[in-house]
């Protein structure tokens, strides 16, 4: 993002995080979000307790600057920092109250990070980030090489360094870190630690926005019922599947195992042991930081829960209107014939096909046959000692015919029609020539159930397209395969 002028003064006016660092109030605004909301990690508040905790922040201000400092009731603050010239909290209320309730807003929770970022620290460390970046890299680098030699390559040079690192251990030499470098690293983990808990308000505002825009989309509509309703779980499978939905999801799936809750628990008991470690003085919450994080996934997960029961009766709201107008038509046409009874219509009204009786003579009826009854030999069965190889009966392949078929149609959300090629060098072929085989079904019955699902398919003999996919061979290396097949398009 470029900061030129133009943009600078439209966010000096519209951004609350802007407003808030340039409001005459921004030192109480800012200590008393922070010390309420941040630092214990509360994620909604009630307004009763929300106004008692902020009268007696004011009280206490009062008295030491005088009592015009801040001469409104705290109610009265509180709703002022909730409107929407200011943005900095957020007011609702749940489903089945009548009593308000307060979360601090994502822009809150930058301008608060900005404002920690201004004090001095003691200690800057840079030795750990450089290699955090590093690191990344390497992932990254590691993550999208596609050649198989390569990639075992640099998994043998790891374990050969490994292999080392072993070695020297067993003979004594065990190297530690030194103070600075533990407080260098502690340092960045309280750091990721803190932006990771203010990032759940973030991506619970995301859901919160896309939830809004799906209700206007709703309230505007004007086509039939199923194309609203493919609109409506088109924009969920999109917000699930974007970048941030998957980030979310692996990072939930990764922290909900209670072996790495454990591990965490245990590292954090290790760290926080540690002279050089306690000599910064941690925040005491940072021991349960993980725990902080369930907390507030959990919150993220409960609102996406609550928006999707929300979007549901929203949808059940706008198919009673749609009822009743049928029944108010429907009246109407019990009225119009009410009126026209005294009127008789004239000449031929309706015609009724004459009735017919069905023949069934009593010769074409089947005559009973008994049921045959099966004889069983009386020999007893005796086990057999044949050289059967029954690892075979557990290496079947089954695929997931429902995971290609949704593959084929996230792709038509985004785009009109996609080739076979195209759509397997987004999403590679994992199960080999068995899932290539599927595709190929899928498109074979393009006019039958994909019709149903949304799709069509066609085939251009004319153009051959290669498809390429990794396998592994008998001896365990990697292999690279490729077939060549007719172009095959998917179209909506």
């Amino acid at each position: 993002m470029v900061l030129d002028h133009t943009l600078l003064v439209a966010l000096r006016e519209r951004h609350p995080a802007w407003r808030l660092l340039a409001s005459p109030h921004a030192a109480l605004v800012a200590s008393f979000l922070h010390r309420v909301f941040v630092v214990p990690n509360v994620r909604v508040m009630s307004e009763a307790d929300l106004a008692e905790l902020l009268e007696d922040e004011l009280f206490t201000l009062r008295e030491q600057l005088g009592a015009e400092a801040y001469p409104k009731p705290a109610l009265d603050y509180l709703n002022d920092w909730a409107a929407p010239d200011k943005g900095w909290l957020r007011k609702f209320y749940k489903p089945g109250t009548d009593e308000a309730q307060f979360d601090l807003t994502p822009a809150t929770e930058k301008a608060l990070a900005w404002l920690q970022s201004l004090t001095e620290r003691a200690f800057v460390g840079t030795e750990s980030r450089l290699m955090t970046l590093f690191s990344l890299l390497e992932q990254i680098s590691a993550g999208t090489e596609v050649d198989p030699l390569k990639r075992v390559d640099e998994l043998r040079r790891k374990r050969d360094k490994l292999d080392a690192e072993i070695q020297r251990a067993l003979a004594g030499e065990v190297p530690l870190l030194d103070d600075t470098a533990i407080k260098d690293r502690f340092q960045q983990f309280q750091q990721v630690a803190r932006e990771l808990l203010s990032d759940f308000r973030e991506v619970e505002h995301n859901f919160r926005l896309l939830d809004r825009r799906v209700r206007e989309k709703i309230a505007l509509w004007e086509g039939t019922k199923g194309a609203l309703l493919d609109e409506v779980m088109g924009a969920r499978d999109a917000i699930g599947d974007s970048d941030q939905g998957r980030s979310f999801r692996a990072f939930w799936d990764f922290l909900m195992s209670s072996r790495r809750q454990e591990e965490l628990s245990e590292r954090l008991a290790q760290v926080m042991a540690l002279p050089a470690v306690s000599a910064l003085r941690p925040e005491p919450r940072l021991r349960r930081v993980h725990h902080d994080w369930l907390e507030a996934g959990e919150h993220t997960q409960r609102t996406v829960a609550q928006l999707s029961q929300q979007l549901r009766r929203f949808l059940d709201d706008r198919a009673f209107v749609e009822n009743r107008r049928i029944l108010e038509l429907l009246r109407g046409i019990e009225a119009k014939a009410l009126g026209l009874r005294g009127a008789t219509p004239g000449g031929v009204v309706a015609h009724i096909d004459a009735m017919a009786a069905e023949i069934e003579l009593p010769l074409e009826r089947p005559l009973f046959t008994p049921a045959a009854k099966p004889r069983l030999s009386g020999l007893a069965v005796v086990a057999g000692e044949a050289d059967v190889d029954t690892a075979r009966l557990f290496d079947q392949v089954v695929v997931d015919k429902a995971r290609l078929r949704a593959t084929v149609l996230r792709s038509l959300r985004l785009q009109s029609q996609v080739t076979l090629h195209e759509l397997l060098a987004v999403t590679p072929l994992q199960q080999g020539l068995a899932e290539l085989v599927a595709y190929l079904e899928l498109a074979h019955a393009g006019d039958g159930e994909g019709a149903v699902a949304g799709y069509h398919a066609l085939v251009d003999e004319a153009v051959v397209e290669p498809v390429r996919w990794q396998a592994v061979d008998a001896e365990g290396q990697g292999v690279t395969r490729e077939a060549r097949l007719p172009r095959v398009i998917f179209t909506r």
